[in-house]
């Protein structure tokens, strides 16, 4: 199997056996710039992309900020709607507003339903719903044939589905329609109103050459990744869904990478956990959010502190959201997403494949962008994470935010 071929080749990586066999796994690793597939399981099969929709929703919001729909510094208002989402979440309260710059840095970071419902409406008219089907819409124009979205955050509905090679895909569409916004999926975290939000993708800090991008969780997918690394001049993106804890699968998404960059040529490195430094920590600060009758701008200068660089952002860590449970009784079973059965196949040549027959899931609805036992801060920063220099706008002291999401 995909596992066996990997671990046999790289001898650091404890096998992730829960992922391979399961019927919620997939995975795909893909080169970048062209797009050719280097190594696949399960590509095409419907899964729960869980907190990997908000990729969709930064594109949507990356796109309308180049069109000059909007700007960084433009207000969202919050409504009771988007402020009675669960975990995870920023603490958003009806007739709050805050900036898009401080939404983007949410999603990235915390990956807060609240702050993606109040995105969504903000960029569908006032309508989550309406923006969902411009996420559809969308993604069908960028080539994403099987992703179908329901709502900006992730949350789960039994009719929200996607593919590994989807993702993968859009992955690789924001890297190269917005490079000058993709910087944004390395913040190592957000200090939003006193309260520092980590982020939850752990490669940044634990695999060389991740500078990217988002991690998701729900009951009915499993622990997924969408990551991007790049070494000696060859970037891969990959994505990985079903692992059994955000553990495992960062374990099973950095045997693939290294296997992707050993097929490209790329000679190996030494996995080494590094640390990030206060000044590279502060450049995720960003302007705490301040309520619609206490609202003041963010100041240019404030905006540029708060973008982090590319290729030299720290790296952090991951811990996938803790969400509600979906209303399943609204909707018949006849419409839920096939769910496979691996069968293991061998082409001439090729890596060992995993093939699939549909059976149909019995689904449990229960939504998580991270769990309990994956969050690990660089040790400095834990121990003082508001040591950081922090903007004028920001008061209060910095307090980590210890609530799953």
């Amino acid at each position: 199997m995909l596992a066996a071929v990997i671990l046999c080749s790289i001898g650091t990586v404890r096998p992730a056996t829960a992922q391979i066999g399961s019927e919620r796994y997939a995975a795909i690793v893909t080169d970048a710039r062209s797009g050719a597939v280097l190594m696949a399981a399960n590509p095409d099969e419907p899964r729960y992309p869980a907190s990997l929709t908000k990729m969709m929703t930064l594109y949507m919001t990356f796109d309308a900020l180049r069109d000059g729909r909007i700007s960084l510094s433009s207000r969202i208002p919050v409504s009771p709607s988007a402020a009675s989402m669960p975990p995870s979440r920023l603490g958003l309260t009806a007739g709050m507003t805050l900036t898009v710059e401080e939404a983007i840095l949410a999603l990235v970071t915390k990956s807060a339903n609240d702050a993606a419902a109040a995105l969504g409406e903000f960029l569908g008219g006032g309508s989550e719903q309406r923006f969902a089907q411009m996420m559809t819409l969308r993604a069908r124009a960028l080539g994403m044939t099987r992703t179908t979205f329901r709502n900006a955050s992730g949350l789960p509905d039994l009719d929200q589905v996607s593919t590994a090679r989807d993702m993968a895909l859009l992955g690789r569409r924001l890297l190269q329609d917005f490079p000058d916004r993709y910087a944004y999926f390395s913040t190592p975290y957000f200090v939003f109103r006193g309260r520092t939000h980590w982020n939850h993708n752990r490669l940044l800090q634990e695999y060389d050459g991740t500078d990217g991008i988002k991690t998701g969780y729900v009951n009915d997918s499993g622990f997924n990744l969408v990551a991007s690394a790049q070494r000696d001049g060859v970037r891969l993106v990959a994505a990985v869904f079903g692992g059994r804890t955000g553990r495992e699968r960062d374990r099973h998404m950095m045997a693939l990478l290294d296997r992707g960059f050993a097929a490209s040529g790329v000679a190996p490195r030494e996995m080494v956990a590094r640390r990030t430094t206060p000044g590279v920590l502060a450049a995720a600060h960003a302007a705490p959010l301040r309520s619609a009758r206490a609202a003041t701008p963010i100041r240019g200068r404030q905006q540029a502190a708060a973008r982090p660089t590319v290729r030299h952002a720290a790296n952090a860590q991951s811990r996938p959201a803790v969400r509600r449970a979906a209303n399943a009784q609204s909707r018949p079973a006849a419409r839920r997403a096939a769910s496979v059965q691996p069968r293991a196949t061998t082409r001439p040549g090729h890596l060992r494949m995993i093939s699939t027959t549909r059976s149909r899931p019995s689904a449990r609805i229960e939504q998580g962008d991270t769990s309990r036992d994956t969050v690990a801060r660089p040790a400095q920063a834990r121990r003082q994470p508001a040591k950081a220099a922090r903007t004028p706008a920001q008061t209060g002291s910095a307090k980590t935010s210890r609530r799953p999401g």
